[in-house]
């Protein structure tokens, strides 16, 4: 999430405030999958330049999107949309200095991000849900039972408001609200939007403890971020896996003390800690931050085409490779290498640094 480090660098007073949620609202579609639209940068860049409102930007999108020429793939624009407006809605909320600790916030932060976009924009889920994680290997975490989700809320904000946070390291601090966020998200009280909403409310209630939130986190490990929280509730005791908070507090550490773990999304898959430990048996590289080679991601189980060995195999030997390079060199469409470009990055195993001509592939 680069598109708006100018205005951050710049330092003016107002652009850079601007710029920093800006990056955040959209870094937080990554969640979900969502990529915003070339308009909704353009837009927030006259927002952030002074030039039009946050009311002015939520308006334009709503003419952009009711004279949008229809599309063939529907979901796709749909899609797009949400990402776009639920941005412009981050923007305006974070942005706003009330707040106030309760239940009936959180689910308001909710019906403003998602009103119009989701039915039940606002509504608590009255229905069981499950979700297969990738970090998981298709498994689920059990969320919190639509029977008693109220109460539930209602619990975890009453001992909240309870604890005393007085004689705490800043560190102690913040490995508490990390747990009170990681259970407050397992509650899942929404059918889609939770995580972020979840993080939409978690920014706004770390500001309240006069903490200096570095919105980079969220920004650029949002993905992380999501599954840091899978991780924080999911046990299998009969595989030797147990709920590990560790990661959520490697985020919220970076997020607020400016700590300078490095996330990686590959560290938190379930199977990644033994195929590291056991390198007789796997051959996978003792030193995690070389990266995977191709044969040690097959090693980890993640099911590969040949498309999409071979596309690994060409940014391992080339960072700096083309599509249109990659499309020549495997006799296969550019279309092709982007659809299975798409899925390596759905798989968290390639990201994209810089732009097409100049930038480079890093696999992760």
């Amino acid at each position: 999430m680069k598109e708006f480090e100018e205005y951050i660098k710049q330092g003016e007073p107002g652009r850079k405030e601007k710029g920093v949620i800006w990056q955040t609202s959209i870094g937080l579609q990554q969640v979900d999958d969502l990529i915003p639209s070339p308009y909704l940068i353009e837009t927030a860049r006259e927002h952030i330049e002074g030039g039009i409102t946050i009311e002015e930007v939520k308006k334009r999108l709503e003419i952009y999107y009711k004279t949008q020429s229809s599309r063939q793939d529907v979901s796709e624009k749909d899609r797009t949309e949400e990402a776009d407006k639920v941005s412009a809605r981050i923007v305006e909320i974070l942005s706003e200095a009330t707040f106030s600790f309760s239940p009936s916030e959180y689910i308001g932060i909710h019906r403003r991000l998602f009103k119009g976009i989701y039915k039940f924009a606002g509504k608590i889920r009255d229905y069981n849900i499950t979700k297969s994680e990738w970090v998981l290997e298709g498994k689920t975490v059990f969320y919190g039972s639509a029977a008693v989700i109220e109460e539930t809320l209602a619990y975890d904000f009453r001992e909240e408001k309870r604890f005393r946070y007085a004689g705490l390291s800043k560190e102690e601090q913040i490995a508490h609200i990390a747990r009170f966020i990681s259970g407050l998200w397992q509650i899942h009280a929404f059918g889609e939007g939770n995580t972020r909403t979840t993080a939409v409310f978690s920014i706004r209630y770390l500001r309240t403890f006069g903490f200096q939130v570095e919105n980079e986190a969220f920004a650029n490990h949002s993905r992380y971020f999501r599954n840091a929280l899978v991780r924080a509730n999911y046990n299998d005791y009969t595989k030797n896996i147990y709920a590990s908070m560790e990661y959520l507090n490697r985020f919220f550490e970076n997020l607020l003390l400016g700590r300078p773990h490095i996330l990686r999304n590959r560290e938190l898959h379930i199977r990644f800690m033994a195929a590291i430990k056991d390198t007789n048996k796997l051959g996978v590289s003792k030193d995690a931050a070389n990266g995977l080679s191709v044969n040690d991601v097959k090693r980890l189980g993640i099911n590969l085409n040949k498309n999409q060995e071979k596309i690994l195999e060409l940014i391992v030997s080339n960072p700096k490779v083309t599509i249109v390079e990659m499309s020549k060199q495997l006799s296969v469409s550019e279309t092709a290498i982007e659809n299975n470009i798409k899925k390596l990055k759905e798989k968290c195993l390639l990201t994209r640094v810089g732009s097409d001509k100049t930038g480079h592939w890093i696999l992760l």
